[in-house]
């Protein structure tokens, strides 16, 4: 394995320096998996808080992809304090075999702003204060769900940015404690093992068992071709 490359909040601060106050970092969880929710993590960076102006983040916050579950479960608490404000939103399985991933993502996302939003209300307006929108990727997959928010995406920017990776901790820790919490309603699984991704024991339990309530059928039929005991 690579060495870990650690984020820092230099994109952040170039996109302060234009007046902004606050940046929400934003990725996404479970894009992957075949069972269980997408989960879109946001995490508030407030440019006139002591946090910024100390710049000690968690030292051991890192791309969430290659921190051990032991690291994870002790930095995101951390973590959690360190920014001014965070929020997970989730689109459930059934929604992605309506409506399609890409759609999915959207809905995840903009019900973590909401919450957001709603958090903030009555107390700062991240309109008039300026905030932008710091998305991993290479494209605008939320273009034209943000509102007023101006929008930059980053490549890489879960292994490089403090906001998206603080983001993507928070979300994966949250996506995977709620997995736990579907292993126990739905025990033929094992997604306290593998969160919903594609394991072979979670192969073979669903030819076994078939699809739970929890399975995204439409991404069964594809993985699992030929499988005609299966039930969609």
């Amino acid at each position: 394995m690579s060495s870990k490359t650690f984020p820092s909040l230099k994109i952040e601060s170039q996109l302060l320096a234009d007046g902004a106050r606050y940046v929400i970092g934003i990725d996404e969880v479970g894009r992957g998996a075949l069972a269980g929710p997408v989960a879109v993590g946001v995490a508030l960076i407030d440019s006139q808080s002591p946090e910024f102006a100390a710049g000690n983040w968690p030292s051991s916050l890192a791309d969430s992809k290659i921190m051990t579950a032991k690291s994870r479960d002790v930095t995101a608490p951390l973590t959690a304090e360190w920014v001014a404000a965070w929020q997970v939103g989730y689109a459930s399985a059934a929604e992605i075999d309506s409506h399609g991933i890409v759609a999915a993502l959207v809905l995840a996302a903009t019900r973590a702003i909401e919450m957001l939003l709603q958090e903030f209300e009555g107390t700062t307006s991240l309109v008039s204060d300026g905030t932008v929108i710091l998305l991993d990727g290479s494209h605008n997959w939320l273009e034209g769900h943000t509102g007023a928010f101006a929008v930059h995406h980053q490549p890489k920017a879960d292994r490089d940015c403090v906001s998206v990776s603080a983001a993507a901790l928070l979300a994966k820790v949250s996506r995977d404690a709620l997995m736990v919490e579907l292993a126990a309603r739905h025990p033929a699984y094992g997604f306290e093992a593998h969160k919903g991704y594609g394991a072979a024991s979670h192969l073979a339990a669903i030819r076994e068992h078939g699809p739970s309530p929890e399975h995204r059928v439409t991404w069964l039929s594809r993985i699992l071709p030929g499988d005609g005991e299966l039930d969609f």
